[in-house]
C-alpha cells in the first residue's frame, strides 16, 4: 500500500545539511528519521536527548498511526534505544517529530548531524468502540498471563 505522506520543514536544516526522511532500501519498512543538529550531541552512559527531526507531518487519514522505532543498528552496536520504546504518532499530530534517545550502552556515543536516527513506519489503526460488558467470553488460557503458555 502507498499513499502521499505530507512532510513540513521545521527547520532550515532539513534538505541542506539534513536530508529529507528516506527508505534505506526497496524493502524497507522504516523511513529513517535524521537528526536535525546544528552541531554533533555527546549522549553519554544513561543520558537521555530530545533529537529533533526538523519534521512535521500531515497522515492523509484518522485511520493512520505513525510508529517511531529504534534503528537496530544503532542499539545493537551502541545502546542508543528510544527511551519510551516505541514512540505514537497520532493522525491528528501536527508538530515536529523528536525522537527521545537513550545511551544504554557503556560508552558515549555523539550522535552527527543528518545521522539517521530512528525509523517510523505507518500501519492503518482500528478505533475500538468501547463497550462495557459484565462477562467476558470463556477461553481455555483465561486470565492466565506472564509465563503460562509455555517454558520457552
Amino acid at each position: 500500500m502507498e499513499f502521499k505522506l505530507k512532510i513540513k520543514k521545521m527547520s532550515p536544516l532539513v534538505g541542506q545539511k539534513v536530508p529529507l526522511p528516506s527508505y534505506a532500501t526497496p524493502g524497507s519498512a522504516g523511513l529513517d528519521l535524521r537528526a536535525c543538529l546544528e552541531h554533533p550531541l555527546t549522549l553519554y552512559p544513561g543520558a537521555i536527548a530530545k533529537v529533533p527531526t526538523g519534521l512535521a507531518i500531515e497522515m492523509p487519514s484518522k485511520f493512520m498511526v505513525g510508529l517511531v522505532c529504534a534503528r537496530s543498528g544503532l542499539a545493537s552496536k551502541h545502546g542508543i534505544n528510544l527511551i519510551n520504546g516505541v514512540g505514537i504518532i497520532d493522525s491528528d499530530y501536527t508538530g515536529e517529530i523528536i525522537c527521545p534517545v537513550y545511551n544504554s550502552g557503556t560508552e558515549a556515543y555523539t550522535i552527527k548531524p543528518g545521522e539517521r536516527i530512528a525509523q517510523i513506519l505507518f500501519l492503518p489503526l482500528a478505533v475500538a468502540q468501547i463497550k462495557v460488558v459484565e462477562e467476558l467470553h470463556h477461553t481455555d488460557r483465561g486470565a492466565k498471563g506472564f509465563g503460562s503458555t509455555g517454558t520457552n
